[in-house]
């Protein structure tokens, strides 16, 4: 059985991933939208996403849209990967749970 990748295991880094990887690839988020998605709050949000850019699960663009700054976050090719393997992990868990020891 495949490990459970602990960077995304995480509640809020698991949420984070599941919004990104539900879009097409290349697609990203704004923050303000993935603060809605979450129910994060800015500080909690902001740090959660450094750490998935950190393990290179993200990309997080910033530009300016008029005067107003905009982030914008997008989940990486190794970033789907890892979601992928860690989805699959927990169904292998949910089917051998059902058993007989």
């Amino acid at each position: 059985m495949a490990e459970i990748d602990d960077i995304i295991h995480q509640p809020l880094r698991l949420r984070i991933m599941a919004g990104l990887n539900a879009l097409p690839a290349g697609t990203g988020l704004e923050f303000s939208k993935l603060k809605q998605l979450t129910g994060a709050t800015d500080g909690n949000l902001g740090a959660h996403i450094e750490t998935l850019a950190r393990a290179g699960y993200v990309v997080v663009e910033k530009a300016f849209v008029g005067k107003k700054p905009q982030t914008t976050v997008t989940a990486t090719a190794a970033g789907r990967g890892a979601f992928a393997r860690h989805v699959a992990t927990l169904q292998e868990i949910i089917a051998g749970s059902g058993r007989k020891v």
